[in-house]
């Protein structure tokens, strides 16, 4: 079997260079692009131009053709037949209940955007997907777009990784900005708390990432790995409302809004320290 190396993959043809590209993300605009970008000097630099090219040089016509190359996340048919071993395994173990759920909840979100629920399910529990398709169904379609671009990035990332088996991906940092919700109450992390990233747009607030809080009450993909964002205002939006229901808490913050100022390349970490009637907050490492 060939393991292909960052060198190996530089010394392809176009013809084949473009096929392993698509494979990764279906658009064409992009893979064209990208096949101007060879040779790379290694597996960060490979990232870097993906990103730069996905972000800075494609648009939504290109965003939407590749979510075209996508099973349906909760499609009973792609559910039973796809996901097993895919970026969706996570999905394949759930129960029919919650697949009925996903299925349903896709069905919603296909009839109101017009094009499928995107999401990097890697790591993520069947009960997450729900959570995040259910509460991206409220975006905007222009929300949504920029979401789902954001998160076929991470796909197309991984799918690099299963391309170039011989490349060292231990170079890759996360993306610049990672959160945590720590439970102050009970001393334990806030889990499956939904946040959304935005940023102002001609005065309104809108979502461009959203993520839920792991078992460890982190998210650490919020953005792609090696995603830099551009300086200026951006705000993280907590559902501690919904958390604390769920436990049938009365709390006193439907959500918490955080606003911050990106004016580096460092690495922000803004966590969020919560009970039912307070909150602080800092910027961390």
């Amino acid at each position: 079997m060939f393991r292909m190396t960052i060198k190996a993959f530089n010394k392809l043809g176009k013809a084949e260079k473009t096929k392993q590209l698509l494979a990764c993300c279906g658009s064409s605009t992009w893979a064209d692009l990208m096949v101007k970008q060879f040779p790379f000097s290694g597996e960060a630099d490979l990232v870097n131009a993906a990103t730069d090219v996905w972000y800075n040089q494609c648009n939504s016509i290109d965003w939407l053709e590749s979510f075209t190359n996508h099973p349906k996340i909760g499609d009973l048919k792609s559910l039973t037949n796809k996901f097993a071993g895919k970026e969706q395994a996570s999905v394949a173990a759930a129960s029919k209940k919650t697949i009925k759920a996903l299925a349903d909840a896709n069905a919603a979100y296909e009839a109101k955007f017009g094009f499928i629920f995107i999401v990097c399910a890697t790591g993520k529990t069947a009960t997450e997907m729900l959570c995040l398709l259910e509460d991206r169904l409220s975006n905007t379609i222009g929300e949504e777009l920029h979401i789902a671009m954001g998160e076929q990035m991470k796909i197309t990332i991984l799918r690099f990784q299963k391309l170039i088996t011989e490349g060292d991906w231990r170079v890759l940092k996360q993306g610049q900005l990672t959160t945590h919700v720590l439970d102050t109450s009970v001393g334990k992390p806030g889990i499956g708390i939904s946040v959304r990233l935005q940023i102002p747009v001609n005065g309104v607030w809108q979502s461009i990432a959203q993520g839920i809080t792991n078992s460890d009450g982190r998210v650490g993909d919020l953005l792609p790995a090696q995603k830099k964002l551009a300086h200026g205002n951006y705000k993280l939006v907590f559902d501690t409302g919904s958390y604390f229901a769920a436990q049938k808490i009365k709390g006193f913050y439907p959500e918490v809004e955080i606003q911050f100022i990106v004016f580096d390349d460092a690495h922000y970490h803004v966590p969020l320290l919560v009970n039912p009637f307070g909150y602080s907050t800092y910027r961390g490492s």
